[in-house]
Formats: C-alpha cells, structure tokens, sequence
C-alpha cells in the first residue's frame, strides 16, 4: 500500500539547521518571499490572530480530517524546539481546531507557532500566552477525535506544497515556505535583498524620488502617462 492511501506518524525527518533558520527569522516574510523570487505564499486568507509576532521554523506537517483535531494531538509528540506546525485538511474546514490548550502542549516544546488552513479559538488565551497562530478562520465551532490522518507528510496549505523540515517564515505580513534544500541561497538572497533595501532607504530619507531612483519617468511616458499643470487643463484638453 502506498505511503498516500496510509494513516502514518513519521517520527524522524530532516530539518533545516536552526542556524540558518534564526536568520530568516528576524528578516521578514514579505522580504523573503521577494528574495526568493515571489514564490512561497500562502495568500492572504491565513491572518495572524495577533499582532507584531514575527518567526521561522521548521515544519512538522499534520493532514487533519475536516473537524477533527486527533492527528494534531499526535503530532505534538513529534514537535521539538524550533518547530512550526503546519496543518491542513482533506476538506474545507471551519471548525475550532486548535485552542489554548494545544498550545500550552507545543509551547512546552519550542514549538514557535502555528499555521493552519482551518479555525482556531481561545484567541484572547493564545494572545495572552504569546503564542503565535495563523490562521484561515476564528471560530469557537468544537472538534471531534475520532478520524485518522497523518503526521509529517508532504501537505498543500492554501495551494503551497510544505514537506516536513521546510522552513516557514511568518509575521503581520502572512506567511511563506522556504523549501529545505533552498534554505542556505533564501537566505543569502534575503540578506542582500535586505542590504539593498537599507541602502534605498538611505536615499529615499534624503528626499530622492522612487520615480527617479528606479527610472520611472520614462516608463510612465511609455505608458502614455502625462504630467499636467492642473485638471482644468486635462478638462480643456478632452474637448479639443
């Protein structure tokens, strides 16, 4: 039988060195998700249910049926420092399943945050304990613990493939998948990326224009558009 028609809890996985992981984190998601050529994001649908968190870690994968959270109890085991949770379902889901007391489980273990393409509740709990959640849905509909799925397998959250160890960047931006064989060049790229965004800030605190700065005003004038002194002159000029 196949690993994909299987119900498995994979215990070992490879993970992206901590080393290179802590150095995306501070970077950003938006940044990142630039660096490594716009790709990674999940879209704006999964908001944070807080604000000013800012993480990376790597992914332990959870396959989840529709409303029923078992398989997220399952994986709290196979969590460890420097974690992320990333959850999806085989279906739509707008049910509750993740809460405070998850939390305090993943919490205990270093876990740093969750990601999942469903509902959560206990927010103003989560927000209290500082633990950071993603999420598609707030909702205080209840789960059941009843229907199997799998632990650390390839997942698609929100249309983005997550494989177990990939690393997953998150804060007020959204979030973004860096893939674990990629992690070493996002972040050189993110690294220059940000050197070169310190360097047109600089500029730009002088007073420099982006328009002159990225070459702008002839690409506005191929684009027909036209610099006028007032819109009296533009209403003039549509009557000729």
């Amino acid at each position: 039988m196949g690993l994909r028609k299987r119900h498995v809890v994979v215990r070992s996985v490879d993970r992206t060195p901590l080393d290179i992981v802590d150095q995306l984190a501070p970077i950003g998601a938006a940044t990142v998700h630039e660096a490594i050529g716009r790709r990674g994001s999940v879209g704006p649908e999964l908001r944070p249910v807080q604000v000013g968190a800012r993480i990376a870690g790597n992914a332990v994968t959870v396959l989840s049926h529709p409303g029923d959270n078992i398989m997220l109890h399952a994986a709290v085991e196979m969590c460890q420092d420097g974690d992320v949770l990333v959850v999806a379902t085989t279906a739509p889901s707008i049910h509750g399943m993740f809460g405070d007391l998850l939390a305090s489980s993943l919490q205990v273990r270093g876990v740093r945050g969750l990601v999942i393409d469903a509902g959560v509740r206990d927010i103003a709990d989560l927000r209290a304990m500082g633990f950071p959640v993603w999420a598609r849905y707030v909702s205080c509909q209840g789960t059941v613990k009843s229907t199997p799925g799998s632990v650390n397998v390839p997942i698609t959250i929100a249309g983005v493939s997550v494989n177990p160890g990939d690393v997953i960047c998150a804060d007020d931006d959204g979030v973004v998948v860096v893939e674990r064989s990629e992690a070493s060049w996002a972040l050189e790229e993110s690294t220059a990326r940000l050197a070169k965004e310190e360097v047109m800030r600089d500029r730009l605190l002088t007073g420099e224009l982006g328009v002159d700065i990225y070459g702008l005003r002839s690409k506005l004038a191929e684009l027909g558009v036209e610099y006028i002194d007032s819109i009296e002159e533009s209403i003039t000029n549509q009557g000729d």
